[in-house]
Order: structure tokens, then sequence, then C-alpha cells
């Protein structure tokens, strides 16, 4: 596996992303997983139009192929797929702040080549899950552990190190909406629907005084690379918790560019050891 990985991250990105969109069609007729999460999520967000399922399905399958690129590549030449950047100021403005940057990057486009394109300019320390393929993480934590990156895993160690990197005034980054442990979430709104939420990065906002900033790396079209987008989290609504607000910021983002949010995952299961929300009438079950 990982000499095919290397040999596909020499692969041109237009032939990857080909061949991801294919493979995204063959997963959704074999796999009735992939098919009920995708399918129901969309419906819950409101996006259950054909054409954005059809996309969706694609860009899913693109997501994954085209991550040897982003992690065995040079650094220099994944980040350089990168064409445009839209609020980089904001990046600029808070680390001069001096108490550190929170960088959330949901499952939307190409989440991996934010963090590359950041380490080049500033260091930043970034929190990562084994994945469920094993054989897959050697190759992860390298493409995640280059020059100006860190990669900590996701414990109590893990939260050590990017408190430190935070009192350094650096950056750390984190999914936003990767599924928490039992006691590492709250159940918060997300598309409609209470979603158990992650509480790691509110905390140590309020513990360090960092400032949050979201962004994704949108796919561009033919296979062009990426544009980043980063925004700051929107007005705080009278009554609103902060995990709420953060939830709605990584909407707005999603709304953009709906077929590039990775769908399939199910981001409302309920983790072993927590209790599940009590259900609203009419709610969407993607369990």
């Amino acid at each position: 596996m990982a000499l095919l990985l290397r040999l596909a991250a020499g692969c041109p990105l237009r032939l990857l992303h080909a061949l991801g969109a294919a493979v995204g069609w063959v997963l959704y007729g074999l796999s009735p997983r992939f098919r009920k999460y995708l399918r129901l999520n969309l419906a819950q967000a409101g996006f259950d139009d054909p054409a954005t399922r059809r996309t969706a399905i694609a860009e899913t399958g693109r997501a994954a192929f085209e991550l040897p690129a982003i992690w065995l590549r040079p650094q220099a030449e994944a980040a350089g797929l990168v064409r445009e950047v839209d609020g980089w100021r904001r990046i600029e403005d808070a680390l001069v702040a001096g108490k550190g940057l929170i960088l959330l990057t949901p499952h939307l486009g190409c989440w991996e080549v934010s963090a590359q394109y950041f380490a080049q300019r500033h260091p930043i320390t970034v929190m990562y899950s084994p994945p469920k393929v094993r054989a897959l993480e050697p190759l992860m934590r390298a493409g995640r552990t280059r020059e100006g990156m860190k990669s900590v895993p996701a414990d109590v160690s893990g939260v050590r190190s990017m408190f430190r990197a935070l009192k350094r005034g650096q950056a750390i980054g984190m999914l936003p909406d990767q599924v928490p442990g039992s006691g590492e979430g709250e159940w918060v709104e997300f598309f409609g629907r209470p979603a158990y939420t992650m509480t790691l990065a509110a905390r140590l906002a309020q513990a360090s005084g960092a400032r949050i900033l979201v962004a994704f790396a949108e796919r561009l079209p033919a296979a062009r690379g990426y544009r980043i987008h980063i925004e700051g989290l929107p007005e705080l609504h009278a009554g609103e918790s902060e995990l709420r607000r953060m939830n709605r910021a990584l909407e707005i983002l999603i709304r953009r560019t709906p077929a590039q949010y990775l769908w399939a995952y199910n981001r409302y299961k309920v983790p072993a050891g927590v209790a599940a929300p009590r259900a609203k009438p009419g709610a969407l079950n993607a369990r």
C-alpha cells in the first residue's frame, strides 16, 4: 500500500481527481453505509437535490485520492498547489496579537493542504486521530510532520502540546467537526440537528486568549489546484453558545461549496459512553 501511495503521489492532480471521482461512484454503488450517510446528511442540511448529490459523490472520491499528493510530495510542491488565498491578512493580524491562533478546518474541500501552505510561512501544531486503516498511519504522520508543522495525537499529551504552542504565540490546527470521545463534547445544533461537538477549541481559546479563525481549501475546477478561504467567526447571536457559534461558522462555509463537504462521514453518531440527545419530532435518523 505504501508503494502504491508513493507512486500515486507522483501522478498529476488531474489524474488523481479523475480516478477519485470514479471510485466515489463505485463506493456509492457498492456500500450501503456510504450511500445512507451521504444521502441522509445532505437531506438534513437541505442539499437533497440530485445535482449536488452527484457532485458530492465524485468530490468524496477526489478528497481521498488527492491525499498522496499532499502528504508525500515535497512540502513546497504540495503547498504550491494552492493558487489563491482569500483573507490571509486575518492570519497575520491574529499572530501579531501574540496570543496564538486556533485554525479550524472542517472536512470541506482539501483540508490537508491548508496546513501545508500555512507551515511554509508560520509554525503550526496539528492534532490527528489514528486512521482506521492502520497501514496509513505512518504515511499520514509523515505528511503532517514537516518543516514548520508538528503533529500531535488526540490525547492529553497532544492537548498540552497545543496549549504550549498557543502560549508561544503560535498557531494550532484541528478538525472542528470530528466527533470527539465521551466527555470531550456537547450536543450542539449542526444543520438543524444535535451533533456531538468538540469543546477543545473553545476551552483552549478561553485559557490562552487565542483568536479562532475558520478556513477551507476549495477544490478548483479541472484540477487546477486550491483556493484557501480564511474567515473569522460570525457575530455571536443573543443567547448563543460559543459552540453553536462555531458550528454556525462551519455551516456558512459549507453552504458556499456544499458538494465538497464530507457528507458520508457519520457526523451525528453517538460516541460510546455518551447519552443520546433527545430526538425532535420528525428529525432525520443518520446514526
